[in-house]
């Protein structure tokens, strides 16, 4: 029992609340400054695209890296029912070197720069048959090859279809002209409104001055009517 006693108070000894507290802290900061310089890999803000059999498409991805990259490693997949097939890889050895593809498909070409964090591929002649998820996929090695995905989605067609949006175009200039019409029926009304009363005022005062003349006129006739008649 004394050696564990021993060994407890050791141990207690060692291990403080203080500096459990410290060890969360720093853990809890790795953590934040791991995630802040974290690689990613971006296929832009709008990653599907719609395009005609037989035209030629941009698959974009960007990367980026708050720690900085070296011998960073990225391909590019499409995903053909299951089955990956690469259409090309490279490395990046660090900032501002450019990289030197090795392109899998006859109808690829990498327009990419590191200069601008940029491992795009263009995507030549497409048919039918190439619609489907293109994957590009990243990997840095100054981040302890930590490694981040996105994906881009093609859909082919025969032609884009116009969206004929006459009637739209109609109601909206329908509910436009109600409410225009509205406003002005309001401001007339209004305006018809304040003549009216202005009119009345004006009324009201020739009224009552009418009525203090006639009053100061009714007055003095009274007056001049009421004294009797002198006495002989």
């Amino acid at each position: 029992m004394a050696s564990v006693d021993s060994a407890g108070s050791s141990v207690s000894g060692w291990l403080r609340p203080g500096d459990l507290l410290h060890a969360g802290l720093a853990v809890a900061l790795l953590l934040g400054v791991w995630s802040v310089g974290a690689l990613e890999v971006s296929t832009g803000k709008v990653s599907e695209l719609y395009a005609i059999n037989g035209s030629t498409v941009l698959l974009p991805c960007t990367y980026s890296s708050c720690i900085g990259i070296k011998n960073l490693y990225f391909n590019w997949h499409y995903d053909d029912n299951g089955t990956m097939i690469k259409l090309c890889e490279a490395v990046i050895p660090s900032e501002g070197v450019e990289p030197r593809p090795k392109i899998n498909h006859d109808r690829v070409t990498f327009v990419g720069s590191s200069k601008s964090n940029n491992i795009s591929i263009l995507l030549w002649n497409i048919t039918i048959d190439d619609a489907g998820n293109y994957y590009c996929f990243a990997k840095n090695e100054k981040e302890k090859f930590r490694n981040h995905s996105a994906v881009y989605v093609l859909y082919v067609v025969d032609e884009i279809k116009v969206i004929d949006n006459t009637l739209t175009v109609i109601i909206v200039s329908v509910l436009g002209g109600v409410i225009g019409f509205s406003i002005i029926f309001m401001v007339i009304k209004g305006l018809l409104i304040q003549f009216v009363l202005t009119g009345d005022d004006k009324n009201k005062e020739c009224l009552v001055s009418s009525g203090n003349d006639n009053t100061e006129n009714g007055v003095s006739g009274a007056k001049a009517d009421n004294k009797g008649t002198p006495k002989a």
